[in-house]
């Protein structure tokens, strides 16, 4: 599934540039530009007792915030983003409330034109991690209760990368950018690394009473956002990264599809759906999506 996802997502943006490269190029005024939105999304099911058609009520929210703030003068160009989501949700007689969604980012790219080309020399900064703590549920066997473990929270884990590179910009709803040598750092909580029956690697691949990992490798990042149809856009954001120093050839991969569909200036429904793959944390696919009616508030 990893090759086939990787064969989809180099194959998406080979044609994204070949559908750019056939447009004239945009003209981006130089000075700030600023733009933001708030969005909350509701989802909610109901049943009363006679209901014979099975189901479980329940009731969730996400909220987003999205800011972005660019600056352009000349030949040099600075991007600027802040995201932060966070959903929760609450099935009847469940005794706790679980997150849906849970994600703070920065994302920065600073470029440099390469003469009279679409190409930059590059810096970049990639800031994550989740605003509350997670928990795994489980069931006690005699009891029945339902059990949550605590096992992340705010900066366990923290990833920050950087590093110098090649973009290639059409414009700010079209980037690619490619760093040979980023260097990541991965924060986490030494309560999580400390104890008799922990092995090195096995909490984000950080060792045993550690709170940091170092990893050098190379990153591959995208943005696309383009208009379907009448007031339907979508938003794809890939990532992908290889550590140079433990298993190259286990590629971390971050790919985030938003669809926004507008109903007015207020209301919107919004599909979201994540793919990520990081064998630190899980050697296998992680997959989130929630679809729900927004409500919006642009700044």
């Amino acid at each position: 599934m990893k090759k086939t996802l990787l064969v989809a997502f180099s194959l998406m943006f080979s044609i994204t540039i070949s559908y750019a490269q056939d447009e004239e190029n945009d003209t981006i005024p130089n000075g700030w530009k600023k733009e933001g939105n708030v969005q909350l999304l509701f989802n909610q099911s109901a049943f009363n007792k006679e209901w014979t058609g099975g189901g479980t009520s329940s009731i969730a929210g996400n909220l987003s915030v999205d800011y972005q703030f660019n600056y352009k003068m000349d030949d040099f160009s600075w991007n600027n983003r802040i995201f932060g989501n966070y959903g929760l949700t609450k099935v009847k007689d469940d005794e706790f409330i679980r997150k849906t969604s849970d994600r703070l980012e920065l994302n920065s790219i600073a470029g440099k034109k390469i003469q009279e080309s679409n190409y930059y020399y590059s810096w970049f900064l990639n800031f994550r991690t989740q605003f509350a703590k997670g928990y795994e549920f489980s069931e006690d066997a005699e009891t029945g209760k339902t059990l949550r473990t605590e096992i992340s929270d705010f900066m366990s884990p923290g990833y920050l990368q950087t590093g110098p590179g090649i973009m290639w910009k059409k414009n700010d709803d079209l980037v690619i950018n490619f760093a040979p040598a980023t260097a990541r750092f991965i924060f986490v909580n030494k309560d999580f690394t400390t104890g008799p029956d922990y092995v090195d690697g096995d909490y984000f691949g950080v060792d045993e009473g550690k709170a940091m990992r170092f990893e050098l490798g190379a990153s591959l990042s995208g943005y696309f956002k383009y208009g379907i149809m009448e007031n339907v856009a979508m938003e794809h954001t890939l990532s992908l990264y290889s550590n140079y120093l433990d298993k190259p050839g286990n590629i971390d991969i971050d790919y985030l599809l938003n669809v926004e569909m507008g109903i007015n200036d207020y209301l919107s429904a919004n599909l979201v759906f994540q793919a990520v793959y990081d064998d630190n944390a899980v050697g296998a696919f992680q997959i989130r999506e929630v679809f729900g009616l927004g409500i919006n508030f642009g700044f």
